[in-house]
């Protein structure tokens, strides 16, 4: 399966800032992906600079969870941070 792809915003009572569009392709397993983004943008609020980089890596963080079978994202962070801050295409491919 592949995703025509997805992004997401955020606002921080001022300005909105939206994510870039991650292409996964395939899909390996869609379970997760929404904790995963959840635990991302937790982790990225308590370590980033800013709200936009918060959200890069949560969108990069579920987006490599649907990468990889079963429920768990067993991602690094190094890796999760080369998705976010990398190829600017948003490619995601295992």
């Amino acid at each position: 399966a592949t995703h025509n792809g997805w992004k997401a915003m955020i606002y921080n009572g001022e300005e909105f800032y939206t994510s870039k569009r991650y292409d996964i392709n395939p899909i390996i397993d869609r379970v997760g992906g929404g904790d995963s983004f959840s635990g991302g943008i937790i982790h990225g609020l308590m370590t980033k600079p800013n709200q936009g980089e918060a959200l890069e890596f949560a969108v990069a963080a579920s987006a490599l969870k649907h990468t990889i079978n079963g429920d768990f994202n067993l991602v690094s962070v190094e890796e999760v941070e080369a998705l976010a801050g990398g190829d600017a295409s948003g490619r995601v491919q295992r």
